[in-house]
């Protein structure tokens, strides 16, 4: 078994190891140019209309905006293109009843700044905010370095020995997060340091505290946590200094699949249970045939670390760069993918129809808009993302799903049909406030089934503090004995679609001013991420004259033979991994 000793980790030893064996492909159907032409004549044009559905894309080889088509077949969602060297196919979405189900809760909006004059007429090209930007930004990233302590054969975003380092200053960082919070009529207010890995910069406590001084009540630091594992004071430092959420990388339950960090998983763990915080969100980059088998047993590692552990939210691979179809058609997921893998490998607890599309959010926003006055549209295309909440019973040793005691889409609807009596919330005397939040309580009540909620956890309670006092704060009670479980899907060359791209939410700060959406930023690198990184880069001499006492190696860490068997025969790694609960009787969870 590969454990990446000895070496700075890579992931070449383990992935080739992974993937020596197949367990299935998905094969992709063709159509040829006449069937294209005839189908796509016949399309729907509008946002959300019924498939097929006529897009636009990108053509892998000459980059070209081409037209595409969105189609079913075989109970799967496909998008095909006609590009000059000829028609491509890939997967969409591996349900078309999944698609459905999520397109009827689409969410339309409109952004009504922007940070740049291009008309947008050559989207994806002309981003910057453009103004045919739909989406106000939920999550800002900012890239704080294009450093990192690994190697990881796949990645793109850390420099290699002799290369330029992009590294933003301070009053940089400043400028994008003033940036992102002016869009109109709905600033950013969750901002995502990343990198490279965020945690090699010096200064991050800096960062953080200037995130927090530019009004950002979310601060997301996205790490691979090695720095976290050895130095505990630093978990304590950025804790006090703000930040609200890890984000953490972890691919799997066994060395192959989280080559990563599992050996230092157990140390991160411990150092913020005694810094007592920040929560955790599981970050696992999600492949077929690698590790889309460990789903479920990695929802269920959450669950036994709930105390830290806050959520998990899946990436389904992003393809990027030249990938021939036979790779595709084996690394290939997508979100309706690997949800049913999670039905299976959770024997049901967590099923299909469990899940929601990231813009329900949207419908909801209205509601505590005009309750709270806060404002956060998540309008994003429908297919870009899923979400749900699952609650631990403790004393059964079960997982409940918000949806087994909560009609979701029953309640949304309802509270969309009072929107117009709700807007008028802050209008009304505290007698009608009072009456029309007795109102929504009493029907709330008919949408929930106490007979199916977690015991330990008084929903009925803390939604009458809501709607009938006003007590908003007491909601942050519903986290207790709940993980939140996410699913983001973002775009490569071969399954582009400018309509999401248009919606997108989570969009990367430039030094330059602009602000670029994320499968904009990573997918045509050459016009984004590349392009402004070399422009605002120090190169390799200049930044060794700038940090004489800096080296290159110093950055990189080497997991140690000695360091892996003292971790596992350490009580710490069994209690991480191995003395944990099976709560849906159907996972291994020896690592």
């Amino acid at each position: 078994m590969a454990e990446s000793v000895g070496e700075v980790p890579s992931g070449e030893k383990e992935f080739e190891q992974l993937t020596r064996r197949v367990r299935d492909i998905i094969e992709f159907p063709e159509l040829t140019e006449e069937e294209f032409e005839e189908m796509i004549k016949a399309a729907s044009r509008n946002y959300g209309d019924p498939l097929p559905h006529k897009t636009y894309s990108l053509c892998p080889e000459t980059r070209r905006v081409v037209p595409a088509l969105i189609w079913e077949k075989d109970g799967k969602v496909w998008i095909t293109k006609r590009c000059p060297e000829g028609m491509i196919t890939d997967v969409y979405y591996e349900s078309v009843e999944q698609y459905y189900r999520f397109q009827k809760w689409k969410y339309d909006w409109r952004l009504l700044s922007f940070n740049v004059e291009n008309s947008g007429v050559n989207c994806p090209f002309d981003c910057g905010l453009c103004a045919r930007h739909r989406s106000h930004t939920n999550l800002l990233n900012i890239v704080l370095t294009n450093r990192c302590n690994l190697s990881c054969w796949y990645c793109f975003f850390y420099a290699k020995e002799g290369q330029p380092i992009y590294e933003p200053t301070l009053e940089q960082i400043r400028m994008m997060l003033r940036n992102a919070k002016k869009e109109y009529p709905v600033g950013a207010n969750a901002v995502q340091l990343t990198g490279g890995e965020p945690t090699i910069r010096e200064d991050l406590i800096e960062i953080i505290k200037i995130a927090k001084e530019e009004g950002y009540d979310h601060v997301q630091l996205n790490t691979d946590g090695i720095k976290l594992a050895f130095e505990p004071e630093l978990v304590t430092k950025i804790r006090e200094a703000g930040v609200n959420t890890l984000y953490l990388s972890y691919d799997g339950m066994t060395p192959q699949t989280n080559w990563k960090n599992h050996w230092e998983i157990p140390l991160i763990f411990e150092n913020v249970r005694k810094a007592g915080g920040p929560g955790i969100v599981l970050v696992p980059t999600t492949i077929r045939n690698v590790n889309d088998h460990e789903l479920g047993a990695i929802i269920n590692f959450g669950l036994n670390h709930l105390d830290i552990v806050r959520g998990v939210n899946f990436q389904p691979i992003s393809l990027v760069g030249r990938v021939p179809k036979k790779e595709r058609q084996r690394f290939r997921i997508t979100i309706p993918g690997a949800i049913k893998r999670i039905e299976e490998q959770t024997g049901g607890a967590i099923a299909m129809d469990d899940w929601y599309p990231i813009p329900i959010a949207g419908h909801i926003a209205r509601f505590f808009e005009a309750f709270t006055g806060s404002r956060y549209y998540m309008t994003s295309h429908y297919c870009c993302g899923a979400a749900t909440y699952v609650f631990l019973d403790r004393e059964k040793k079960r997982v409940v799903p918000i949806s087994r005691f909560l009609d979701v889409e029953g309640f949304v609807e309802y509270l969309e049909s009072r929107a117009e009596e709700i807007e008028k919330w802050k209008q009304l005397g505290r007698l009608q406030k009072l009456k029309l939040g007795a109102e929504i309580f009493l029907k709330f009540k008919s949408f929930y089934d106490e007979k199916y909620a977690p015991k330990d956890l008084d929903v009925l309670g803390l939604i009458k503090n809501a709607f009938m006092h006003g007590n908003y704060e007491a909601l942050g009670k519903f986290h207790i004995n709940a993980l939140f479980l996410g699913m983001m899907h973002f775009m490569d060359e071969y399954n582009y679609d400018v309509e999401r791209v248009e919606r997108c939410v989570i969009h990367y700060a430039l030094p330059d001013g602009r602000i670029v959406p994320f499968c904009a930023f990573n997918v045509i690198p050459e016009l984004y991420r590349d392009k402004v990184q070399a422009q605002f880069s120090y190169t390799w001499e200049e930044w060794k004259k700038l940090h004489p006492d800096w080296d290159y190696k110093k950055d990189k860490y080497v997991r140690t033979k000695e360091f892996v068997e003292k971790m596992k025969n350490s009580e710490l790694y069994k209690k991480t991994y191995i003395d944990i609960e099976d709560y849906f009787g159907t996972i291994n969870t020896k690592a």
